[in-house]
């Protein structure tokens, strides 16, 4: 059987676009896809191109001759980057496309800045380290007993604090890497939070409560540990010294599961609340740094709660402590 040649117009082709597609003849919009009406309104068919999209950049291309792309920001919202490609059709007109680089370009500053940010953490604790090495190789230093010990002291933390800060990452990193691969185990959240409770140093300080006695969801048993241990860690860290840290389990009437981790700390201020789980983000880095933390301790909660399908939340008051609950779908 010969094959048949479908001849498709423009505007047709157009129409199968997935992408903003425009048909200019004259500088007007002749045809607009489905996506372009939806990006500027049904009114674009039939405008001239200047007053359909307002962009110096976008009509200085389109009203000329050139067969060309650029690129241009907040077409259709603010902070949105979108590539307009224009080319001259056989018959004069001319066809644009439009694609949005939004997502692309936001994953790319979000990685620029998260390697800014880990080099500056490395950085820091590095140049401590060998500031005090050259001090002690000073015999005046090196050989005061007391000096050197103290001086030895402050190396061994920073050492510490950068490897912490290392395990975060490379934990951050693994974490990333399954986050398209859901847990499949059956595992007892009571269970995990009970073994996770009695491998903490200050254990006697925290509650565990639970309105059922098994708490059976799919997960990975290692990853929610790591889930309940950072939690808990932050609640000891900003609780206050000695007041109890309760860590609630409760199984709600839609069969989710929920832990939270709760203290009676000083609580964090509103506008710090929106930026908690971003990766180095401290409400307050000072004291933050001082006790060791490594600001990535709530970014690892969130994504650990997303690959189970679950929700994180954090809810707190000043002078009244905070809440950090974890909502996860039953097995």
């Amino acid at each position: 059987m010969p094959f048949q040649t479908i001849v498709t117009s423009p505007t047709e082709i157009l129409d199968l676009l997935d992408v903003p597609a425009l048909l200019l003849s004259n500088d007007r919009v002749a045809h607009a896809n489905q996506a372009a009406l939806t990006m500027f309104g049904r009114h674009i068919e039939g405008q001239d191109v200047r007053i359909a999209l307002r962009h110096p950049d976008a009509i200085e291309l389109l009203t000329s001759d050139r067969n060309d792309n650029v690129r241009v920001s907040g077409l259709s919202t603010n902070g949105s980057l979108w590539q307009i490609d224009c080319n001259t059709l056989a018959d004069g007109s001319r066809l644009v496309t439009l694609t949005d680089l939004s997502v692309q370009e936001s994953v790319a500053r979000a990685h620029a800045d998260f390697v800014a940010n880990a080099s500056h953490e490395l950085r820091t604790p590095l140049a401590g380290i060998l500031g005090y090495v050259e001090t002690l190789k000073d015999a005046k230093a090196g050989d005061n007993e007391a000096t050197r010990l103290r001086f030895l002291d402050i190396i061994a933390k920073e050492a510490n604090r950068m490897q912490a800060l290392v395990e975060d990452l490379m934990s951050l990193s693994r974490i990333e890497a399954s986050k398209h691969q859901l847990p499949t185990e059956s595992v007892d959240l009571i269970a995990i939070a009970r073994q996770t409770i009695g491998e903490t140093l200050s254990s006697e300080r925290i509650q565990l409560e639970a309105n059922i006695s098994e708490a059976e969801i799919s997960g990975d048993a290692s990853q929610l540990a790591q889930v309940v241990r950072n939690l808990i860690e932050n609640a000891l860290k900003h609780g206050g010294t000695d007041l109890p840290v309760i860590v609630n389990v409760e199984k709600g009437s839609t069969g989710w599961i929920s832990l939270s981790v709760i203290d009676k700390g000083d609580g964090i201020a509103p506008q710090h609340m929106p930026r908690l789980t971003e990766r180095f983000y401290r409400a307050d880095p000072g004291r933050s740094r001082q006790i060791g933390g490594t600001g990535l301790g709530l970014a690892i909660v969130k994504h650990i709660v997303e690959r189970h399908r679950g929700r994180f939340d954090i809810a707190s008051r000043l002078g009244q402590g905070t809440t950090a609950t974890c909502i996860f779908p039953p097995s």
